[in-house]
């Protein structure tokens, strides 16, 4: 297929399509969109990119992003330091932060252990996590991961791992949503709901 514009374009094009959800052709409006507002929105965004690079650092202690290492959530004097919510990504973190959901400190495992992706206990911060739940501190470990067979495989082998540690292990219920109608949920939700139920 012939080039629609020069290189440099292309190379724009190409890096956007590497971005999730953006495809070839969604990349190439992005890059249009750019380019046609050059001023306002492709300079500050040329800008911001360059001090994410510069600044942007994972934190030692929980492994969260930030700008400031350890992170703003580890520094902040107001985050319960009992408590520390287990996520597998950042992603999961600032989810749970727009919720306004989690009581304490975070800690970030990386993914989730993954044997048919070649995801194992080495490639995740799991021994940091282990250490910082036998911190005099820490009685409770809220084990934030995804109800997927890899996220409660995870679970259950950083549960036994903490078999030793004075916390106690709690996990995400699991059910029926709010706002969710029984009708459209499957099977495995109901299941959950129905053996997590709780008092009215």
């Amino acid at each position: 297929m012939a080039s629609t514009a020069g290189p440099e374009i292309e190379r724009l094009i190409q890096l956007l399509a590497r971005l999730p959800g953006l495809g070839p052709r969604s990349a190439r409006r992005a890059a249009l969109h750019l380019i046609k507002k050059r001023e306002a929105l492709m300079t500050p965004l040329a800008g911001a990119l360059q001090v994410a690079i510069d600044r942007i650092q994972v934190c030692k202690i929980c492994s969260n992003i930030d700008t400031q290492n350890p992170c703003t959530i580890c520094t902040d004097p107001r985050r319960d330091p009992s408590t520390i919510v287990v996520v597998a990504d950042v992603a999961d973190l600032w989810a749970l932060e727009r919720a306004n959901a989690a009581p304490g400190k975070y800690h970030v495992l990386g993914g989730t252990l993954s044997p048919l992706d070649g995801v194992g206990p080495q490639d995740l911060t799991i021994d940091a996590l282990v250490s910082r739940a036998h911190e005099p501190e820490v009685s409770e470990i809220i084990l934030a991961l995804n109800a997927t067979v890899d996220g409660q495989t995870t679970a259950h082998y950083i549960t036994d791992l903490l078999q030793d540690a004075n916390v106690k292990v709690t996990r995400l219920a699991h059910g029926v949503p709010v706002g969710g109608e029984l009708d459209y949920l499957d099977e495995g939700t109901l299941s959950a709901a129905m053996r997590q139920r709780t008092l009215f």
